[in-house]
């Protein structure tokens, strides 16, 4: 399987609508915001009585997790059964994949129940584009999640929770601050903050965290957090993926808490209405102390809530696609 950006054409369908969600790179902007708005007008599903909306009914969406999930997981089930859809959620650890079962013959043994989308998250950069080259006609893929390359439906909450807070994206700095050289979430937020248009992102980290040529990514790069986070509107915090590291790229957490660490005392550099994101699970004393993390700029329980919207929309869009009137919610800004 090859990582890399999915074609355009093979996530969009001929009418320009969104068939698979495998990556934010080659979007057009005119779709995220779509989808931005759209997720607004989910967000007071989870406010009424009965937490469902019927666009989704009759259809079946398969959860594929081949790594341990626990936020993303949760949420795409949850989003799934307020759209109404029924869901299937595989045990992959008791699945016929350790029996020696390959992709594929997965993929072809759950079409035959008539699963009309899969939600896939996977250890291999490119499996869930593998898996939507080779779906049938009318089945949709949404990626949670593949390797070091992308998660596009987190980095869509993030900017749904950045533009709820901020509004307009074009004045906007944002540093993105950890672990970039692993992080699939950070690829999918570069591609999103580029195509809405914020005025400067930096990406604050270690030498050793990241990426060989990390100018070509379009950003600022910046090897202090002071510097890093000062006047910036939005602060996102990375987790350390010790679980994708090769070879010992920091001394320790200790040490690297000292230098990029998020405490109040850094965070004072930043503009006064900052907010602070992380996408979880959180490393306190690691990425940020615990009053950043609970403190009043901190946004990342509300980054949970949000999902839940956001993935209801890409969702019901995927699913809806050849009738998009079917999938038209009130927005709000």
């Amino acid at each position: 399987m090859t990582a890399g950006p999915a074609r355009p054409n093979l996530q969009l369908d001929a009418k320009g609508q969104l068939r698979h969600c495998l990556t934010l790179e080659g979007l057009p902007r005119e779709l995220l915001i779509q989808i931005l708005d759209q997720s607004a007008g989910f967000l007071g599903v989870a406010r009424q009585a009965v937490k469902k909306v019927p666009l989704c009914r009759g259809k079946t969406v398969a959860n594929l997790f081949f790594e341990t999930s626990t936020r993303t997981r949760t949420t795409f089930e949850l989003a799934a059964k307020r759209l109404s859809a029924d869901v299937l959620t595989l045990n992959i650890a008791a699945s016929s994949t350790t029996k020696g079962e390959t992709l594929l013959d997965t993929l072809r043994n759950l079409e035959a129940m008539h699963v009309d989308m899969f939600v896939v998250r996977h250890a291999e950069s490119g499996a869930a584009h593998f898996i939507a080259q080779h779906a049938a006609p009318g089945v949709s893929v949404i990626n949670a999640g593949d390797g070091r390359h992308a998660h596009p439906t987190q980095g869509l909450l993030d900017m749904f929770t950045i533009r709820r807070h901020k509004g307009d994206f074009a004045p906007l700095r944002v540093a993105i601050v950890g672990d970039i050289l692993h992080s699939r979430v950070a690829r999918s937020q570069l591609a999103a903050l580029k195509t809405l248009g914020v005025a400067e992102v930096r990406l604050v980290a270690p030498r050793t965290l990241l990426p060989a040529d990390p100018e070509s990514l379009g950003a600022r790069v910046c090897h202090d957090l002071r510097e890093g986070v000062r006047d910036a509107d939005v602060i996102i915090m990375l987790r350390l993926q010790r679980e994708r590291m090769r070879g010992a790229l920091l001394p320790s957490e200790h040490e690297y808490f000292q230098l990029f660490g998020l405490t109040e005392e850094r965070l004072a550099t930043a503009k006064p209405d900052a907010i602070v994101m992380h996408p979880g699970p959180i490393n306190r004393g690691v990425e940020m102390d615990s009053q950043v993390a609970d403190g009043p700029r901190s946004v990342i329980l509300e980054q949970v809530s949000n999902g839940i919207a956001v993935r209801m929309a890409v969702m019901a869009l995927c699913l809806g696609s050849q009738h998009p009137e079917q999938v038209k919610v009130k927005g709000e800004r």
